[in-house]
Formats: C-alpha cells, sequence, structure tokens
C-alpha cells in the first residue's frame, strides 16, 4: 500500500508506550506526522518510545508527555502542549486504556464473575476506557473545529468480546466507547471532524495480555501493527466520507489498494443489523 504522507499534521496518541499505541506513534512518525504520545504512568516508555523514533528519523517527530486520560486538566495539557510543540492538532487516537488483567491476572483461564469485581477496580477501567476518550475529545475538538479538518481515531475491540462472559467492565467499557463513536460521528457531521473506531480484529499481543501466557498461545496472537495500516487511511484525506463506522484491521488485505482494502475492513458501528458479529 502507497502511504499518504502526513508532512505538516500532528497527532496525539494516548497509551502510546507499548503495543498498539507505541506501533501506531512509529507508523504515524515514519509517514511524516509530528506525534504527542502520553502515558498515565510508565512515562520512562513513552520517553524511550519517542527517543527511538527520533533517533531512527533523525529530526524531533515524536514527544513523550505525563498525563492521566482520566483527569480533564491533563487532556487539555496534551492538546495545548502539541500545538505548542508543532503548530497544530489533526489527529486523536484514544488508545489508553485498562484491560481484564486489572481484574484478574487469570481472566483468560478464570472468569470473574460481575459480582465478584473490586469496586475501585471498576470504577478505574470504566473511567479510563469511556471518560477519558471523552475529555481527550473535549479538548481536542474545538481546535479541529475552528480549522474545519480533524480525525478522532477511537480503539476499539470485537463485538464478541464486549458480549463475552467474565469480561465486566473492559467488555461494557468498550461498548459505551462504541456508542461515543456513533453519538459523536453524528454531532460532528458536516464539519470536516470525522470520528471512528478501529480494532485490530483479534487477540493482539500487547500489555493487555498478562505475563506468563504459555509461548504456544502468545504465537497466536496477532501483532500491534496489524492496525498500522487502517490507522493511516482512517486518518488520512482518503477517508473524508467515512465517519461513525469502524475498521476491522484483521480484514486489511496489504496486497489490495487502499481503497479496496478499506472497503473490506469497514464495519457499521453500533448494534444495528450486526447479528451474531
Amino acid at each position: 500500500m502507497k502511504t499518504a504522507s502526513f508532512e505538516g499534521k500532528v497527532a496525539i496518541v494516548t497509551g502510546g508506550g507499548r503495543g498498539l499505541g507505541h506501533a501506531m506513534t512509529l507508523g504515524l512518525a515514519r509517514a511524516g506526522a509530528s506525534v504527542v504520545v502520553s502515558a498515565a504512568r510508565q512515562t520512562d516508555e513513552v520517553r524511550k518510545v519517542a527517543d527511538d523514533i527520533n533517533v531512527e528519523l533523525g529530526a524531533r517527530r515524536v514527544l513523550a508527555l505525563q498525563a492521566d486520560v482520566t483527569r480533564e486538566a491533563d487532556c487539555r495539557r496534551l492538546v495545548t502542549e502539541a500545538i505548542a510543540a508543532f503548530g497544530g492538532l489533526h489527529i486523536l487516537v484514544n488508545n489508553a486504556g485498562r484491560g481484564m488483567k486489572y481484574v484478574s491476572p487469570t481472566f483468560l483461564t478464570e472468569a470473574t464473575r460481575f459480582w465478584e469485581v473490586d469496586s475501585d477496580t471498576w470504577r478505574t477501567i470504566v473511567d479510563t476506557n469511556v471518560n477519558g476518550p471523552f475529555l481527550m475529545a473535549k479538548a481536542a475538538v474545538p481546535h479541529m473545529l475552528r480549522q474545519r479538518w480533524g480525525r478522532v481515531i477511537n480503539i476499539t475491540m470485537n463485538h464478541e468480546t464486549m458480549r463475552r462472559a467474565g469480561f465486566s467492565p473492559y467488555g461494557p467499557s468498550k461498548a459505551a466507547l462504541e456508542s461515543e463513536t456513533v453519538i459523536w460521528a453524528q454531532d460532528l457531521a458536516g464539519t470536516g471532524v470525522t470520528v471512528n473506531g478501529l480494532l485490530p480484529g483479534g487477540a493482539t499481543d500487547t500489555g493487555m495480555i498478562p505475563d506468563g501466557v504459555p509461548d504456544a498461545v502468545r504465537r497466536q496472537l496477532l501483532r500491534p501493527e496489524v492496525v498500522v495500516e487502517p490507522l493511516l487511511w482512517l486518518a488520512s484525506e482518503a477517508s473524508v466520507d467515512i465517519t461513525g463506522a469502524r475498521l476491522n484491521a484483521a480484514r486489511w488485505d496489504s496486497a489490495l489498494p487502499a481503497e479496496q482494502a478499506a472497503a473490506a475492513a469497514l464495519e457499521n458501528a453500533g448494534w444495528a443489523n450486526q447479528g451474531s458479529r
């Protein structure tokens, strides 16, 4: 696939220290974008991501910042510092999230029923996965509206996982994010700002997977890089007519022209007419 140039474009990728966030930050920077990458904790990881990419590209393409997306002041600061550092903001990737390993390190083999989940853990996961994207979009979208161009990309997951037994509150939090995606896209219709979801399309080898998973199982997981080409298409001019949808990266065929690959990977967001998907 021929990659669009993102020279002059500025992106924020939340939760970019590892996994999907790391892969997407690298993909955007290699395509020419300037990227602010954030982490709520593990700031040494995002700093290393930024340093490694900047050395590879021989330019200051990536700026690492500490920010907790559950704090509105941190979200506003991310946007302000992105604009101050790179002169604008065009792309927001809401990737920061907390998964089931915070409920139980054995969630893949031993289900935790919803009434057994620690209440504070429930609140933390929902706060990060639902309120975090809202607070980031609330901070970023006004700037995008002024320039009449923007891309908000929410990292979601398979509908089956949203309904999987023992996956509270991770599944419900991503279902809420899907609803946010659809509603925000309608709110922004005709403004030049689009909102879409992007999912790897299967279990992915990221920080969401607990330590100790057998090597045979880990080898079957998708690589985080699976999302990079679909992300670049969603973030580009080519996706101008696509909003309120979701792109399944596992269905993206890199051998096809981008328009055909996107057509095969696009799914309707929301719950209408989804069948058993």
